[in-house]
């Protein structure tokens, strides 16, 4: 299977300012991470490592880490920033251009984690389940794998803004001095399948005053509270703990918050 469900291959220049785009830069996820990964000893296996965003800092922490993602454009970044670090976090590191659905990296992890929603991009039930599948078939038995997905807001997935660009982020500059501002989009939305068809736009001023448009469009499945607790026990999974942000506060604590599952894989023999 080679469906770019994310959409991240339309175009290179969405991976290249992926981690200056501010909700991305400063997103307090990568702590959490970073210590689970310490705390299972590695090795880790992180499904959707995209630019390496927590894939280098786990790294760092000393701890060997697999990223495997779909995304050649999102691959080529991570690559670019290990060539910074130096030679023992580069080793630690081995990268893996391959499907979540779909993945046979012949060894176990002590911990695996799908970091940012990567999961939701898995649209079918049988994507998911085949990406779970391959998930608990490459984890330690009774180790940790972490699911984290957005808890629905049901204001939002029921906004009357369909087709508007809404969501305006503050302006930034890449080092090239291209001016970015981004909007967000949703064109559809299958209360039935619950999808959402989404669409991130990025407006671009060069330095030369030229103006461009960029579109990143894909969808993203929503999974509710125990749908997702009810698709991971179907998958050899027993949950621990669910939590509502990165500060591990408790589900209900914050609205809507995050969907951050602990879980525990289950020997199915």
């Amino acid at each position: 299977m080679s469906q770019d469900t994310g959409g991240y291959q339309s175009n290179p220049f969405v991976a290249q300012i992926y981690d200056q785009v501010i909700p991305y830069r400063d997103r307090p996820d990568v702590k959490l991470f970073v210590d689970a990964a310490i705390e299972s000893g590695g090795p880790v296996l992180e499904v959707g490592c995209g630019t390496g965003r927590v894939l280098i800092p786990t790294a760092q922490a000393g701890i060997p880490i697999t990223g495997l993602d779909l995304s050649d454009h999102m691959l080529d970044v991570c690559r670019a920033a290990l060539k910074e670090e130096v030679r023992e976090v580069q080793e630690r590191v081995d990268l893996v251009r391959g499907d979540m659905r779909d993945f046979d990296l012949g060894k176990k992890f002590a911990l695996v984690t799908t970091p940012f929603r990567s999961f939701q991009h898995m649209i079918s039930t049988e994507d998911q389940t085949n990406c779970l599948e391959n998930i608990h078939s490459h984890l330690v038995p009774g180790c940790t794998f972490i699911l984290d997905i957005f808890n629905p807001s049901l204001a939002g997935i029921t906004a009357d803004n369909l087709g508007q660009e809404v969501g305006a982020e503050p302006e930034f500059s890449t080092p090239e001095g291209i001016k970015v501002r981004r909007f967000n989009k949703t064109n559809q939305r299958d209360h039935l399948k619950q999808v959402l068809d989404v669409e991130l736009i990025y407006y671009l001023t060069h330095p030369d005053g030229r103006e461009e448009r960029i579109v990143h469009a894909f969808p993203m499945r929503y999974l509710f509270r125990y749908e997702a607790e009810h698709l991971l026990a179907r998958c050899g999974f027993e949950v621990l703990d669910v939590f509502a942000d990165y500060d591990k506060n408790p589900l209900g604590s914050i609205y809507p918050g995050e969907l951050i599952f602990f879980t525990r894989s289950l020997n199915k023999d």
